[in-house]
């Protein structure tokens, strides 16, 4: 592995230990075993190394996501929607910080369009790819309407499911409430005007 390499390996190690806005240009050169030099050299600036370990993190998040989702554990419901949150939750059990590198992502893509624009396509892909898991259908079948739908519905819940694992994991709702309250919500008078 080159300079760069390492360089990079060093970043998103720090970005997992650390995160964003604490790690210095010193810290990836601890994790990486290269020099401050190498940094400008192969980068930049440290700013733009830093985006480019975000931006690796998120493609390492959203594979480790997309094969949570897809692998079936050998105590799941027999629900789909029970089954289908069970293994949500317990990506972001094992994946914790790369869904936290994520959110850092998103606040800092506000500094970096470039950033911005890539997580928007990660975000259309991943209403996409949601869209197609919960219809059984491939991805490349889903209409515009299934993404902006079932897509664009399931990633808002999954947003907010994750919000309140990682903030209060204690108090967050189980697999089983989570589906429990999407069918009553489905069934509330409110929404059947």
């Amino acid at each position: 592995m080159g300079h760069r390499e390492e360089l990079l390996a060093g970043a998103k190690r720090c970005l997992h230990e650390k995160g964003y806005a604490r790690t210095t240009a010193r810290d990836i050169v601890a994790a990486s075993g290269t020099n401050l030099g190498s940094i400008g050299y192969h980068y930049g600036s440290t700013q733009a190394l830093m985006q480019a370990a975000m931006l690796s993190a998120i493609e390492d998040w959203g594979d480790a996501v997309g094969l949570a989702l897809a692998t079936a554990t050998g105590d799941e419901s027999a629900d789909p929607l029970v089954r289908y949150w069970q293994r949500v939750i317990g990506s972001i059990r094992s994946h914790r910080e790369l869904w936290l590198a994520s959110i850092e992502a998103m606040l800092q893509s506000e500094h970096s369009a470039e950033l911005k624009a890539q997580l928007a396509e990660g975000i259309e892909q991943g209403r996409r790819g949601l869209a197609a898991m919960l219809t059984g259908r491939d991805e490349e079948t889903i209409d515009e309407q299934t993404v902006r739908t079932i897509g664009a519905v399931a990633m808002a819940l999954m947003s907010g499911v994750l919000t309140q694992w990682l903030t209060d994991p204690v108090r967050a709702p189980s697999a089983e409430q989570i589906a429990a309250g999407i069918r009553a919500l489905s069934l509330a008078p409110g929404f059947h005007e």
